[in-house]
């Protein structure tokens, strides 16, 4: 988890294994993951910018939003878990002003929807699985309640500030966490037909919501337990191994266009920014 080796070599296989493994698939066609691509950069860089709008009371603009996201979203790539994208979520909202209480709560809120809303969209697929995920974000919702009540009684100056999430709030960020979740399908479904095979659009979403049971143990993008299970789950649909492992990983492949094209930029102009902030002779 915290193997600097392990993650590069991580990063380093979801690009090395789609190209070892493409070129020997009697059928493939890059037609289908750029449909697939375009759907899920509008739905993981404006939809669940939005959504973390929605459940963050901080006065902040869309574009402050879809920047900070965009960054996070590369640094989430290069950490295990896609950790590093929640701690710099967490520092732009520090540096904006907001308390480290209601940054914490920002962040943690945006997580706890996007997972009840995974949980739900695959679960209206037909998947069994999901429902568990579903009673283990509810279990996970119900924990921070109760630690909250406790929190509130032995240190109430740890608390936010801020309030919670309104109903209205919240289903408005889980109708975004919605539109993120086609997207994902979308784009699975074009690197599976990519590799020349196709497969039921509610199966992949059972076999994507199983998946992410597995996202309990952190690893690198591409190469983490909840990608194998997710080529486990194509295989089970009848996927051959190694047109669901080059979909797997060509999914986690693509996924770099974007981050370093909109995270990398916006990345490198927020650093200027703060440098020139803090050192305005270098203005």
């Amino acid at each position: 988890m915290h193997s600097r080796t392990v993650l590069v070599l991580g990063v380093a296989a979801s690009v090395v294994v789609p190209a070892v493994t493409l070129p020997r698939l009697p059928h493939v066609s890059l037609w289908p993951v750029l449909l697939g691509l375009l759907p899920w950069v509008l739905g993981k860089y404006v939809l669940c910018p939005l959504r973390w709008r929605v459940l963050t009371d901080a006065g902040l603009d869309r574009r402050w939003h879809l920047r900070a996201y965009a960054e996070s979203e590369l640094l989430g790539l290069l950490t295990p878990g896609h950790v590093g994208a929640d701690v710099w979520r967490l520092h732009r909202l520090t540096r904006a002003g907001l308390g480290r209480g209601d940054a914490v709560m920002s962040v943690g809120m945006d997580r706890l929807v996007g997972a009840i809303g995974l949980a739900v969209f695959v679960g209206f697929a037909g998947a069994a699985l999901p429902t568990r995920m579903l009673l283990g974000a509810l279990g996970v919702g119900a924990v921070a309640v109760a630690a909250a009540l406790v929190v509130r009684r032995v240190r109430p100056e740890w608390l936010p500030s801020a309030q919670l999430p309104r109903p209205r709030q919240l289903a408005h960020a889980l109708l975004l966490s919605t539109g993120y979740q086609l997207s994902i399908a979308g784009l699975l479904l074009g690197t599976v037909a990519a590799t020349g095979h196709t497969v039921s659009p509610l199966a992949v979403l059972g076999a994507f919501g199983a998946s992410q049971l597995a996202g309990a143990v952190p690893g690198p993008n591409g190469a983490s337990p909840r990608d194998a299970a997710l080529v486990v789950a194509l295989v089970a649909l009848g996927v051959p191994w190694v047109a669901a492992t080059a979909a797997v990983t060509l999914k986690a492949a693509v996924a770099w266009l974007p981050a370093l094209v909109l995270g990398g930029v916006s990345l490198v102009l927020t650093r200027r920014a703060l440098r020139a902030a803090h050192h305005p002779q270098l203005a």
